[in-house]
C-alpha cells in the first residue's frame, strides 16, 4: 500500500479527508420528539401537574461537506455542563459525526425542565436527590436517547435540497429591553417579561432586535424545512405547574401547521429582552404574543421564498472556536462547598450550580462558540442568557452576510452581559444571575469576529 493511500485512510478515520461531496446536493433531514415532563417530575420552579402545550425537541440534520451537522432546539429552560455533553455525544454517535458538530440549545421556557448532570452528581454526593426538586435525570436521559434515535432516522430519510431561502420579518409589539436605566446610568428598574406596572410598561422599548430571521430549504419549488431565530425571553406567564412551550413555541407550531413544513425555532440573544412592555401577565396575552411572532415568521417565510440561493454540499461550512469564559469574582470555591455541604442551607442547588461552573473555569474547560455557513448565511451558536448587544454586534461585523444567532446553548454561565452591564448592575448582571466576569465581552466578541471573518 503506497504512502498516499495510507495518508488518506488516516485522514478519513480522523474525519479530515476530502469527502468528494462538494458537487453533490446538500441533504436535509428533520426530527421532532415530545420532551414534555411526566407528572410529578420537577420543572424549573414547580413539580409537573400536567401539560398545557406539549414541549418539543426539534432538530435538523445537514449532510454536506465535512460530515453531518446537527442543530437541536429543546423546549426546556436550559441544558448545561454534562447535559450538553450527553446530548451532543448521543446525537453525534447516532448520525456518524463528531460532538463538536452538534449544537444543542434551549428555548428557555419557564414552565419546563432543566438538565445538568454535573450539578446532579454534586447534589447526589451531598445526599440530595435531584429528582425531588431540580430535575429528573432518568427522564432527561430518556429524552436524549429518543432524540438520538430520531436524529438517526432523520439522517436516513434526509432529502436533497437545491436552494436555501433567506428572509426576515418585523415582529411588532413583543420584544422590549428589560433594563430601564436611571439618571446615574445604572438600572433603575427591571421590566420583567410580565410587567404589571403601567408606568414601567410605558417606558420605551429600548435596545432590541425586532426581526425574526428565517432560512428555508427547498427541493426545487418544494419547501423541505425552516429554521428561525428571534431574540426574546419566551415567558408570557408561568408557575402554573403545567408544562408549556409558551408563545414562541405556539408561534412555531402555528407556522408549521400553516405551511406543512417542519419548523425548528431558536431563541436569539434575548437575555436582556422580554415582552414586558406589551404584557401584564394576563393569560390571554400568551396567544396574542404568539400571533405576533407567527406574523413575523410569516413575513420572513415569504421573504425567504422570494430570495433563494442555489446550494450544494460544498456550500456547507462549520467552524468552532473553544472559549474559556472568566468566572465571576463572587464565586468562591470554599464558600460554595460549605453551602452545599450544609443541610440547613436553603440555597444548596444554587451553590452546586455555581461550584460546577467555577470548577469548569478553573480547569480551563472550554465552551465551543460555533458558526454554520450556508451560502451567504452565517448562524452563530453561543452559550448562556446572552444580551442582545452581542447579536447586533455580530450583524454589524458582517453586514454583507445574513447573520443569525442562537443563544441559550450551554446554560452553565447564566446571564452573559456586556462589560458595561456589570457597572449598570440590575438583576441580569447580579451575582445571583450571572456567573461570569465583565471581561466575558472581550472573549466572546473575539470569537464571533474570528468565526465571521471580520474584514474579509
Amino acid at each position: 500500500m503506497n504512502r498516499s493511500v495510507i495518508t488518506f485512510m488516516i485522514l478519513a478515520l480522523a474525519g479530515l479527508a476530502p469527502s468528494g461531496r462538494a458537487d453533490e446536493p446538500l441533504r436535509v433531514g428533520t426530527f421532532d420528539i415530545d420532551a414534555s415532563p411526566p407528572v410529578g417530575t420537577p420543572m424549573a420552579y414547580d413539580p409537573t401537574a400536567g401539560v398545557q402545550d406539549p414541549l418539543h425537541c426539534k432538530g435538523v440534520v445537514l449532510i454536506g461537506e465535512g460530515g453531518p451537522v446537527v442543530l437541536v432546539a429543546v423546549d426546556w429552560i436550559g441544558i448545561a455542563n454534562d447535559g450538553q455533553t450527553a446530548f451532543k455525544e448521543a446525537i453525534a454517535s447516532a448520525v456518524g459525526t463528531t460532538a463538536d458538530r452538534v449544537a444543542v440549545h434551549a428555548l428557555h421556557q419557564h414552565d419546563a425542565p432543566t438538565c445538568d448532570f454535573t450539578v446532579a452528581e454534586l447534589l447526589v454526593a451531598h445526599g440530595i436527590d435531584p429528582s425531588d426538586s431540580y430535575f429528573d435525570p432518568d427522564f432527561a436521559r430518556e429524552v436524549i436517547a429518543r432524540a438520538a434515535e430520531a436524529a438517526r432516522e432523520a439522517k436516513q430519510r434526509a432529502r436533497a435540497v437545491s436552494h436555501v431561502g433567506l428572509g426576515e420579518g418585523m415582529v411588532e409589539e413583543v420584544a422590549s429591553n428589560r433594563r430601564i436605566l436611571g439618571p446615574d446610568g445604572k438600572v433603575r428598574v427591571t421590566r420583567y417579561t410580565a410587567c404589571r406596572d403601567p408606568e414601567v410598561r410605558a417606558e420605551p422599548a429600548g435596545t432590541i432586535d425586532p426581526m425574526v430571521k428565517l432560512l428555508a430549504f427547498f427541493d426545487g419549488d418544494e419547501p423541505v424545512a425552516a429554521l428561525s431565530y428571534y431574540a426574546t425571553h419566551p415567558q408570557s406567564y408561568y408557575r402554573t405547574g403545567l408544562a408549556s412551550c409558551d408563545f414562541p413555541g405556539l408561534a412555531r407550531e402555528a407556522r408549521e401547521d400553516a405551511t406543512g413544513v417542519p419548523h425548528v425555532h431558536f431563541d436569539g440573544a434575548g437575555g436582556n429582552i422580554g415582552a414586558g412592555k406589551w404584557n401584564d401577565g394576563s393569560p390571554e396575552n400568551r396567544q396574542i404574543l404568539a400571533d405576533r411572532v407567527a406574523e413575523g415568521m410569516r413575513l420572513a417565510w415569504e421573504a425567504a421564498s422570494g430570495r433563494r440561493e442555489p446550494i450544494s454540499a460544498g456550500d456547507l461550512g462549520w467552524e468552532a472556536v473553544p472559549v474559556v469564559l472568566p468566572p465571576g469574582k463572587h464565586l468562591v470555591e470554599e464558600s460554595l462547598e460549605a453551602t452545599l455541604a450544609d443541610p440547613s442551607a436553603d440555597n444548596r442547588i444554587a451553590a452546586a450550580r455555581g461550584l460546577a461552573w467555577l470548577r469548569r473555569c478553573l480547569a480551563g474547560d472550554p465552551i465551543p462558540v460555533s458558526c454554520l455557513a450556508i451560502g451567504p448565511a452565517r448562524i452563530l451558536h453561543l452559550p448562556g442568557e446572552l444580551f442582545v448587544e452581542y447579536q447586533l454586534a455580530a450583524q454589524a461585523i458582517r453586514p454583507d452576510l445574513f447573520v443569525c444567532m442562537a443563544a441559550y446553548g450551554d446554560y452553565a454561565p447564566g446571564y452573559i452581559g456586556t462589560a458595561s452591564a456589570y457597572y449598570q448592575v440590575g438583576y441580569e448582571a447580579s451575582d445571583r444571575a450571572s456567573r461570569v466576569a465583565p471581561t466575558v465581552e472581550i472573549v466572546l466578541l473575539d470569537a464571533i469576529s474570528q468565526l465571521l471573518g471580520e474584514g474579509q
